[in-house]
């Protein structure tokens, strides 16, 4: 079966709102682990050939790889996250419910770190998580910066 980036559907089916009202939902921390590894279950791997060097995000503890595809007739993009971490995968998915389907200003536009406080994100996970989740989010607007421009 052909890996189809567009057929993802966070950010579009499944919104940060949705995510931020489902995190409000549940009473305490291990709940809302549960939750975002449980949302990393539901992105789609990668395939081994698109786990390339250029694809590679630095600065995350575990490894993790993003494929993008701009469609530039909808000036949208399409975002595509993999690791080899549940909870990273699910950290992804809360990114790409924000970010993926959108166009490259809106992505640029984004307050990412707005939406982290909001879900009080970045207080409970560890500061090399964190570190690795910026560098998710640094790639992914670097990328739609450059396809803006």
């Amino acid at each position: 079966m052909q890996f189809d980036i567009r057929s993802i559907k966070l950010g579009k089916d499944v919104t940060a709102e949705d995510i931020a009202e489902d995190l409000e939902f549940l009473d305490d921390w291990e709940e809302r682990y549960r939750y975002i590894i449980d949302l990393g279950k539901q992105l789609p791997g990668l395939p081994d050939d698109l786990k390339t060097e250029d694809r590679f995000v630095r600065g995350c503890q575990s490894q993790v790889w993003l494929e993008t595809d701009y469609d530039s007739d909808a000036d949208t993009l399409y975002l595509a996250v993999d690791s080899d971490a549940l909870i990273v995968k699910g950290l992804a998915a809360i990114v790409l419910s924000a970010l993926n389907q959108q166009s490259p200003q809106g992505i640029h536009d984004y307050d990412m770190d707005g939406f982290f406080d909001r879900i009080d994100l970045l207080g409970h996970l560890s500061p090399t998580r964190g570190n690795g989740l910026r560098a998710m989010v640094a790639k992914i607007k670097h990328q739609a910066t450059q396809l803006a421009a």
